[in-house]
């Protein structure tokens, strides 16, 4: 790791940290909906109930995704950066030709 600059270790150790989080997170939907499927199946009622926190917490887990892993592109730092550089520029350019 010595050849590494500081700003690039934070930068690897923040990746690190978000991918845990979100395994975690996954440990966690698995464990907890696989209670509830369990649970409804003893029950045996025909409610299938467990499906709406199966469904909701797992679009909720899918976002954690695509944010951890870059899959939507505008959910990143770098597409963020862009745009308030994009933006500022915008501005910039706007107040430049108001001087004129």
């Amino acid at each position: 790791m010595e050849n590494y600059s500081q700003l690039e270790l934070l930068k690897a150790r923040k990746r690190v940290k978000k991918v845990k989080e979100f395994y975690v997170h996954l440990i966690v939907y698995i464990c907890v909906n696989s209670f509830f499927i369990i649970i409804t199946l003893i029950n045996n009622d025909g409610n299938y109930w467990f499906l709406l926190p199966l469904i909701g917490w797992g679009i909720g887990l899918f976002s954690h995704a695509a944010s951890t892993f870059n899959f939507i592109p505008f959910l990143n730092k770098d597409w963020e950066n862009r745009k308030i550089k994009q933006y500022m520029d915008e501005e910039r350019n706007a107040f430049k030709n108001k001087e004129q």
